[in-house]
């Protein structure tokens, strides 16, 4: 699991959340070509901290792991909930995931895990 922050340089967010809090950096790499994303984890934490552009094109959202991603889209899409894909994808050979709102708007992302 994983929250976004915004953030408008990423170079100077890593150092603050690395050297200042602590925090291990879990992955700091390219998904896909020209689109940045990096991700820490607070001492004693499981869950990480996306330190992202807003102008990224990796969305802001919360991500939620789950065994199924293809389970969890046919639940949210039952649900009625807004679904930015028309099935999960996988990004760069990674693993399965898909987009979605919650009744909110609030961006949400399955990301299969395992």
């Amino acid at each position: 699991m994983s929250v976004t922050v915004p953030v408008p340089d990423q170079d100077r967010a890593l150092e603050f959340y690395r050297d200042v809090l602590g925090c291990e950096v879990r992955y700091d790499g390219e998904p896909w070509p020209g689109a940045r994303m990096v991700e820490v984890v607070p001492p004693g934490s499981s869950v990480g901290i996306v330190l992202l552009p807003a102008d990224s094109e990796i969305p802001v959202a919360l991500r939620l792991g789950t065994d199924d991603a293809q389970a969890a889209f046919d639940r949210v899409k039952e649900a009625g909930s807004t679904l930015h894909n028309d099935a999960p994808i996988s990004l760069g050979g990674g693993t399965p995931m898909f987009f979605f709102d919650d009744p909110f708007g609030n961006g949400l992302v399955y990301i299969q895990e395992g």
